[in-house]
């Protein structure tokens, strides 16, 4: 049995990341995301000639399309939140840029 170029690890990663954001599988989510950074720590460590620029290209691209997705749902759950009243969160990033959301919790009504 032949091993799997970790380009070709990778692509399937990323296909796998995408199916599991457009079908809310959070299992899936996680799982492919485990495959795609282990994908990478192997692409990074094949020769620069073997890593086709073009191929690599496009794997960089449906990343950044992952990336944007994953924020949209990202921003569906905050805002779902928010309106149920749930939770707000007020972002406040440090001085090297890290985030730390003051979470609060609000009563939906009164028992």
């Amino acid at each position: 049995m032949s091993a799997v170029h970790p380009l070709d690890a990778l692509e399937q990663a990323l296909h796998d990341e995408r199916n599991a954001l457009l079908a809310h599988d959070v299992d899936a989510l996680l799982r492919s995301t485990q495959a795609k950074l282990e994908a990478i720590r192997h692409a990074q460590s094949l020769p620069a000639e073997a890593a086709a620029g073009e191929r690599v290209n496009a794997l960089s691209e449906m990343n950044r399309a992952n990336g944007a997705l994953l924020a949209r749902r990202r921003r569906e759950v905050s805002w779902s939140l928010r309106h149920l009243g749930r939770i707000e969160a007020d972002t406040m990033y440090d001085a090297s840029g890290q985030s730390g959301a003051r979470l609060q919790a609000r009563c939906l009504g009164v028992g």
